[in-house]
């Protein structure tokens, strides 16, 4: 047994902080299930990107579909996700590649990576 590594906790754990820190050090996030991302939505984005198998952002659509790199991520356009009234319409998905979407979620969520300026 230890002390939980968090400053200022007496708890003792057998290994890593106690039950309470680790949940405050979570901050409350939910589960992505919780957020809409269940198999439902696996399932939708699956058929999704077997469908539309390159990137759709608008850097790549102006390449032959051909020099296109592959998708491997499912973005919602509307940005509300699978729990929006267009989670799973496929007018309101988007194919892309793990950077592009990660690029386009900084631009475009309010508090995002580039709110900043």
């Amino acid at each position: 047994m230890q002390t939980c590594p968090t400053p200022g906790c007496p708890e003792l754990t057998p290994g890593g902080r106690c039950q309470a820190c680790a949940a405050k050090a979570r901050g409350g996030r939910k589960h992505p299930g919780a957020k809409g991302y269940g198999r439902a939505w696996q399932r939708t984005r699956a058929a999704f990107l077997a469908a539309h198998p390159y990137c759709e952002c608008e850097e790549c659509t102006a390449l032959p579909e051909l020099f296109r790199p592959r998708a491997t991520e499912v973005n919602h356009r509307d940005g509300l996700g699978p729990l929006g009234p267009r989670g799973h319409d496929w007018t309101n998905l988007q194919a892309m590649t793990k950077s592009h979407h990660s690029r386009h979620t900084a631009r475009e969520q309010p508090g995002g990576w580039n709110d900043r300026e």
